[in-house]
């Protein structure tokens, strides 16, 4: 199967896309949209590479899953269509980023733009039943995701890795950490933002080292 995807990104995953896990993932990701409803739409699956090319790429923000009510997922973690509410872990980015670097806070839950400035919106699962939080798990994506995360701590240097939460910090082992940058908090969730995130700077901090790197600053 040929996956549509950027460029840069196809060059660098080509030998995932031939990988068994892979195409056994394809066909039960397949049969998922045709007997039900999926988020996000198919061809947002791949959106937040698309969005963001690897040879582009200064951040990574890692998330879990998809939302899984109607007309909200967009294909960029922690990111929801322009029409929607913004959902309550944004809400908190949102205050944080104000906190930290002074930005007004945005009215609109859309973070195209910051993929478009490099920042990989990468959700550990790309796909979800409509409903069913964590139903499309266990199916392949995260050894997928897990193996991009893998392939850009090799391949680039001085990227931003952000990890909100525990389930983001389990994957700090796939990151080299003596050539990259890892930013870890407590998730920006309701029922966590309290308890490290909040006044972890996460800002102010990646644009530093982006910087001192001579890389250009994510316009947040």
């Amino acid at each position: 199967m040929e996956v549509k995807i950027e460029e840069s990104w196809r060059a660098a995953l080509q030998e995932e896309f031939q990988k068994p896990y892979f195409q056994k993932l394809i066909t039960f990701v397949k049969e998922e949209y045709k007997n039900g409803t999926v988020y996000p739409p198919g061809p947002y699956i791949f959106r937040a590479f698309n969005e963001c090319p690897f040879d582009k790429l200064k951040v990574v923000i890692l998330g879990q899953d998809p939302y899984h009510t109607p007309g909200v997922a967009n294909g960029l973690a922690f990111s929801a269509n322009p029409n929607q509410r913004i959902p309550p872990s944004l809400i908190n980015i949102y205050k944080e980023m104000y906190n930290d670097l002074g930005n007004p806070m945005p009215t609109h839950p859309d973070l195209s733009d910051w993929a478009k400035q490099g920042v990989l919106l990468l959700n550990a699962t790309l796909t979800v039943r409509k409903g069913e939080a964590g139903s499309h798990q266990g199916q392949g994506w995260e050894e997928f995701t897990d193996n991009a995360i893998q392939i850009v701590s090799e391949k680039k240097e001085h990227v931003v890795f952000i990890l909100w939460g525990a389930y983001a910090q389990k994957k700090e082992f796939l990151i080299d950490q003596s050539k990259h940058l890892v930013i870890k908090s407590a998730h920006p969730s309701p029922f966590s933002a309290d308890r490290g995130f909040f006044g972890s700077r996460p800002f102010s901090k990646t644009n530093e080292y982006l910087k001192s790197h001579g890389l250009g600053e994510i316009n947040w």
